[in-house]
């Protein structure tokens, strides 16, 4: 194993540290537990939007912590759920007297942790629960379908109603539009290594690669034979179209994900791809996002991910965002 790193036991720590280093002017990162925090919280009459999960699928969340975006992101371990006194600190931390939201990915060790949390926490707290994975219905880490590629989109969309003054009812009910709107699905041509195992999280050969994985090295639906680029987004892209489904007519957002270790040669070129097959049915792109946003570690590999837009949809994406993963707008 090969890797960047001192020590396997204080990876996220030590990259922690780099990460307030490198952004002093948009963050604040808290150790014990460890949470990191937008630079002026808390923000006075604002909803608290907080989201987290496992390391290891930077930028997601730490790096989305900013203006129009979230408010905290609760790091745990790399693939490991973050812990409920973390939840429960970062609420403490961005209190801003209108209460929080916290955006949870569909994985049972979250779930729980972040239910415990909002038990627990002084403030009004309310949670939604993103699956948008349509590849499995239930895997290793859920019951029910996987929160994956949408958690992008879901933290800038409602990042920027709070950050416009929205009430917390009122950003439950987009987020909730937004789960119910968006769709997606990956593949892996190689598997991940988690640093303290040491070995890779699952075997493919040369010529082999995983249709419908998850973004902790979970399987998938099936494994085939390497295909072309314009197979692999074809098997990607057209079980998402039939589960929402989007037909002709739809405006959408089409982001293109990079899990970690894919160059954005192949992000954009498989992007290209898409982009053409909606148009041969119709489906609007108004909107893209391209890039390596939530990783899976250094695996090889894509998802694509599909938002059915409307109006208010439209104008919170295009809101300013100013985050060290994301930044438009100012």
């Amino acid at each position: 194993m090969k890797k960047i790193i001192n020590d396997p036991e204080t990876v996220v720590q030590d990259a922690l540290r780099g990460m307030q280093a490198a952004h002093p002017d948009l963050l604040s990162v808290h150790y014990d537990p460890a949470v990191v925090v937008r630079a002026d919280a808390p923000a006075q009459g604002k909803v608290a939007i907080i989201s987290g999960g496992g390391s290891g699928h930077e930028p997601l969340h730490g790096g989305f912590v900013g203006r129009g975006m979230l408010d905290a992101a609760c790091p745990g371990a790399v693939f490991t759920s973050p812990t409920p006194d973390q939840v429960a600190s970062a609420v403490s931390l961005t209190d801003g007297g209108a209460g929080a939201l916290l955006i949870v990915k569909n994985y049972t060790g979250d779930v729980m942790n972040f239910e415990m949390a909002g038990e627990i926490a002084d403030s009004e707290v309310r949670s939604v629960v993103i699956d948008d994975d349509v590849a499995v219905q239930d895997s290793l880490y859920t019951a029910g379908r996987r929160g994956v590629g949408g958690t992008v989109l879901l933290e800038k969309i409602v990042g920027a109603a709070a950050d416009r003054g929205d009430s917390l009812d009122a950003c439950v009910a987009l987020a909730e539009r937004v789960i119910a709107s968006v769709r997606s699905m990956g593949l892996a041509l190689t598997a991940c290594t988690v640093p303290h195992v040491g070995t890779p999280s699952f075997e493919l050969a040369d010529d082999e690669m995983e249709i419908g994985i998850g973004i902790h090295g979970e399987p998938g639906r099936q494994r085939v034979p390497v295909g072309t680029a314009s197979e692999m987004v074809s098997a990607l892209l057209d079980p998402i179209l039939e589960d929402l489904p989007f037909s002709s007519g739809d405006r959408v957002l089409l982001f293109t994900n990079g899990m970690g270790g894919t160059p954005l040669i192949e992000l954009y070129l498989a992007h290209g791809i898409a982009e053409q097959l909606l148009a041969d049915r119709g489906i609007m792109v108004e909107r893209r996002l391209v890039g390596p946003f939530i990783t899976s570690l250094e695996m090889q590999g894509m998802s694509l991910t599909l938002l059915k837009l409307d109006d208010e949809m439209v104008s919170l994406w295009d809101a300013p965002v100013h985050t060290p993963a994301l930044r438009w707008g100012v």
